[in-house]
């Protein structure tokens, strides 16, 4: 879990996690539906499941996931409304009181506007998940600080980094100068052990001894081969991460902020307490440079610290080896092995193309996809470094795979006469090392159309890339920072790029507009309630309770205190002290609510029949309620339209007088 980006692998350890931890939300939702009987509550747990990945993943949380999740609590929601409703109905068949929920003597419409507002909610949220742009930290470079030894979302692992490569805005990463007469390639990471059918990392406890002020030479690197010594100066621009891109081989940084400690076995330097947003520094590092008669004599025992470099999961594709053994047949040495597989991959037979693994689904990089690939013939930088690393293995080559970013693009821009390099979200990448004996590890490039083929690998006369077509990579259009006479920035912090603005208007626009439909929903449901029981009292459905219902509504809109305890005369004595009902024109208030009065005791005393339908009583609703809203202030009447207080149940249930069918 540590070493992998997300979305993760499913492998067998990280299900098992997953299954008990749905295992303990479901009996969380158990409890709080059915044991305490607050199902409302219930929502909360499965919030979990459903809300932590649209924190984490790019695209967020699934929205047909969501929609369906949010009905069934509608659901759960409403059963419970339903439930409540009979046991009411059967207390009062039984004589156990007369006053039940609030709306059971209607038509259920309590429960449809319980789905209308929920329904709302739902359909808000969507909106605002599209609209609301990204925050920083949304799994690409540029993302958030990670904790220590999380790879997370500074530099998304496998999958995230074709999603990055897909992107249409490349967020600036980095920049540097160097001394070396070939840009570098920029380190974070290596993948070189599998769980499952996985590439993972290899996690090992920090040595604080370590420290990045003097690195060891790379393992297993003989004095006899040469390098030579440079320095590259590298500033961070949007990328966090606790691992730290460095050129290959590096013997010292300087000028880092934190603690700092370089990892021999793997070639990488992480910190546990700082990431790489707005650092500064330099590495001096070692350009190794082994002759083609030095690699094909590298044929001695491996040392036992590479050995696990060796080991593929079990029931790999047989495709794998197959594939291997028919590429190199003829060859004699790993190097001349080496070389054949990196050529095959970059032949004409194979395709870079960053959409079609996703589209056929075989993206990432595990031994199964491999397969798939083979076979395809059609990927990404992921594909062709795991492809190679797999067939080298298979063909006993200890074998990895790095993470990192290509050198970037070449700046018109000059510091110290040293030539400046961009590196943005488009050149994340990564490759295959290979180890040598009395060598060490070493870099391969067998990805078309990216990156530069070594030169231990290709002939002497050979100075440009090998590879065949290019489907679906990122434009090699000039970039906004690439023109001539653009200042850049030379300190840290987060950097954009042109394009990163795109669609804001819009945005804004739906954000707006789901304000603006936020704030219309109480006033718009209150209205539709009005409405519906005007039309009934119009047409002769409704009588004394529903035009009482709707009266004692209309006064909790309006700021007027409705008590549980009091019968109906008594809340008719305080609505009639009202200012809008006293003085000029109050008579015929008066009157009116005296007939609704009389009306709502005929339902509720009265025989069945006394309580009969009265079409005329919805003149006398309007009248009361045209007065109640001429006696209250301005500032009252908008929040009675806006956020009427009837809609609210503990303030329905408080102040409601209950009137129930006889």
């Amino acid at each position: 879990m540590q070493s992998q980006g997300t979305p993760a692998d499913p492998v067998t350890g990280i299900l098992f996690l997953l299954c008990i931890g749905a295992g303990v939300i479901a009996l969380l939702m158990d409890a709080l539906a059915i044991t305490l009987r607050t199902p409302a509550l219930a929502g909360l747990p499965v919030l979990v499941p459903v809300g932590v990945p649209g924190l984490i993943l790019d695209n967020g949380t699934d929205k047909l996931t969501l929609v369906l999740t949010a009905a069934a609590f509608l659901l759960l929601l409403g059963v419970d409304v339903l439930g409540r409703r009979r046991g009411a109905a059967a207390g009062r068949r039984e004589g156990v009181g007369t006053a039940g929920p609030r709306g059971t003597a209607g038509r259920g419409w309590p429960v449809t506007e319980a789905f209308l507002i929920g329904g709302l909610g739902v359909a808000t949220a969507l909106v605002l998940s599209i609209a609301v742009p990204n925050l920083p930290g949304d799994g690409r470079v540029g993302g958030r600080a990670t904790g220590p030894l999380l790879f997370g979302d500074g530099v998304s692992a496998m999958v995230n980094l074709g999603q990055d490569l897909r992107s249409s805005q490349a967020g600036a990463a980095l920049h540097y100068r160097t001394s070396a007469a070939q840009p570098p390639y920029l380190k974070l990471l290596t993948l070189d052990r599998f769980v499952g059918p996985s590439w993972t990392a290899r996690l090992e406890p920090t040595n604080t001894g370590n420290t990045v002020d003097a690195i060891d030479r790379p393992p297993g690197l003989s004095v006899q081969v040469a390098t030579t010594e440079e320095s590259t100066q590298i500033v961070i621009d949007g990328v966090a991460s606790a691992w730290l891109p460095t050129p290959g081989a590096a013997t010292k940084v300087s000028g880092l902020v934190g603690a700092w400690y370089w990892n021999g076995p793997t070639g990488t330097i992480a910190s546990t307490n700082s990431t790489t947003r707005g650092q500064k520094y330099t590495v001096t590092s070692l350009t190794l440079e082994p002759t083609p008669e030095q690699l094909r004599a590298a044929t001695g025992r491996y040392p036992v610290s590479v050995e696990s470099s060796l080991r593929l999961p079990r029931d790999s594709p047989l495709i794998i080896e197959q594939t291997a053994r028919a590429v190199t047949a003829g060859t004699t040495t790993p190097y001349d092995a080496a070389v054949a597989l990196q050529e095959y991959l970059r032949g004409n037979e194979f395709t870079y193309d960053t959409t079609a693994p996703v589209a056929d689904g075989y993206d990432g990089g595990g031994v199964d996809v491999v397969g798939t690939f083979l076979e395809v013939k059609r990927g990404y930088c992921v594909h062709f470094a795991s492809a190679m690393a797999v067939m080298a293995r298979s063909l006993g080559i200890p074998a990895r795979i790095a993470i990192g970013y290509l050198p970037g693009s070449r700046s018109s821009n000059f510091i110290e006469d040293r030539d400046r390099f961009n590196v943005d979200a488009h050149d994340l990448h990564s490759w295959p090392e290979l180890y040598f004996t009395g060598i060490g590890w070493l870099p391969f490039e067998p990805t078309p159309g990216r990156g530069t083929v070594p030169s231990y690998t290709r002939p002497a006369d050979q100075s440009t890339p090998l590879g065949g077509p290019v489907v679906g990579a990122p434009s090699t259009a000039p970039r906004p920072f690439d023109d001539a006479g653009q200042a850049l920035s030379t300190g840290g912090g987060s950097a954009t790029t042109a394009g990163n603005d795109a669609g804001t208007p819009g945005r804004v626009a739906l954000i707006l507009g789901a304000l603006v439909v936020l704030l219309a929903a109480p006033g718009g449901i209150r209205l539709l309630r009005r409405r519906r029981r005007r039309n009934d009292l119009a047409r002769g459905t409704a009588g004394g309770a529903e035009a009482w219902r709707e009266l004692v509504d209309t006064a909790l809109d309006f700021g007027v205190i409705v008590r549980a305890t009091e019968t109906p005369r008594e809340f008719a004595a305080r609505i009639g002290a009202l200012p809008g009902l006293t003085g000029t024109g109050g008579a015929a208030a008066g009157a009116a609510l005296a007939r609704l009065l009389a009306a709502a005791e005929r339902h509720r005393y009265g025989r069945p029949a006394d309580g009969a339908p009265q079409p005329e009583l919805l003149g006398d609703l309007d009248t009361v309620s045209m007065r109640i809203s001429m006696g209250a202030t301005t500032g009252v009447r908008w929040r009675a339209r806006l956020l009427p207080a009837s809609l609210w149940g503990f303030l329905g249930e408080r102040g409601r007088v209950p009137v129930t069918d006889a």
